[in-house]
Formats: C-alpha cells, sequence, structure tokens
C-alpha cells in the first residue's frame, strides 16, 4: 500500500499523465491502450501486463463508456483518490478545451484545412484502435488458433452482415471447447 506522502505524488502523476493522453484520444479511451500500457505499466510499472489487461477486460465487460478502463488504473493505482484523478484527467482537460474551441471550429466550416482535419482523424482513430486490439491480444497469450479466429472474425463481418453478438458467440463455444 502507498504510503500517504507517496500517494498524493502518485494520485498527481496519475492526473498528469492521464490529461496529457486526454489531448489525443482520437477513437476514446481504447484507441490509447499502447499508449496507458507504456505509461502505466512499461514507464511507473503501477501494474503488470496481466492486471493490465485484466481492468481492460473488466472495463468492456461491465456496461457504460469505453472510459471505464481509466477509472479503473486509477482505483489499483491509488485507491479512490486515484480513480477520481485519473477519469477526471482524461475527461476533463479536453472537454473544457472543445468547449471553448467549438464555435471558433464552426466558423472554419468549409476551410480547406479544417476539411483535412476532420478527414484525417478518422483513420488516426481506426489505427489507434487496432493498436490497442493489438496489444491487449499480444497480453493475452493468443495461440494460433485464436488468431485464426481474429482474422476469420475480420474477413466474415466485412463480407457479411451478420450481428457482432454471433461472432462473440461463436468465439465463446470454441472457447468452452477449448479449441482456442
Amino acid at each position: 500500500l502507498l504510503e500517504a506522502g507517496s500517494e498524493m505524488s502518485v494520485v498527481g502523476e496519475l492526473f498528469l499523465e492521464f490529461a496529457l493522453l486526454s489531448f489525443v484520444a482520437f477513437g476514446g479511451a481504447t484507441a490509447l491502450l499502447p499508449e496507458m500500457h507504456r505509461v502505466v505499466v512499461e514507464n511507473h510499472h503501477w501494474l503488470d501486463d496481466t492486471t493490465f489487461t485484466h481492468l481492460y477486460a473488466i472495463a468492456q465487460a461491465a456496461p457504460g463508456p469505453n472510459v471505464l478502463v481509466v477509472t479503473l488504473i486509477g482505483w489499483k493505482v491509488a485507491g479512490l483518490p486515484g480513480a477520481l484523478a485519473a477519469t477526471l484527467a482524461m475527461c476533463l482537460p479536453m472537454s473544457v478545451l472543445i468547449y471553448l474551441l467549438i464555435d471558433r471550429w464552426e466558423g472554419f466550416s468549409g476551410k480547406r484545412w479544417q476539411k483535412a482535419v476532420s478527414l484525417g482523424v478518422a483513420p488516426l482513430a481506426v489505427g489507434l484502435v487496432f493498436s490497442g486490439a493489438t496489444l491487449i491480444a499480444k497480453s493475452a497469450g493468443l495461440g494460433w488458433a485464436a488468431w485464426l479466429l481474429v482474422a476469420a472474425t475480420v474477413v466474415a463481418n466485412l463480407r457479411t452482415k451478420l450481428h457482432p453478438l454471433w461472432f462473440i458467440a461463436v468465439g465463446a463455444v470454441l472457447g468452452l471447447l477449448g479449441l482456442v
């Protein structure tokens, strides 16, 4: 457990790290998983790979926004103060910035650079989300059968109009049978 003085410095570090991350959260918190992992696991050693992956899985299983992973990381690192600091840091700075800039942004509607920024954010978000998914898959220690299932799911999802729950159900059945 952290001592009172060191807990405050960890809470401050949590706030600072997640506040900085909030400014590049295109695609939501899931898009930031590789960077969160680097900060929380590799740089500060607050969590190990397994705990990080488990917290992400819990956040995804729980109803609500994908930013819940940030709250769980903060909670695990520094209890309630950490959870509050990490969550506020992830949500507050960019929300304030957007609030202050939204009227100006709309004023630039139709400008070439505004269109370029708007078009550039979508592939950036997709790339960041893909990077996060790859990190979680590597941390889960998937074998060749699981990677094959991932590839088959991507292809089937792109070529059919099946609801994603069907893919989840197939994966669950294959997992229960011990095939992945």
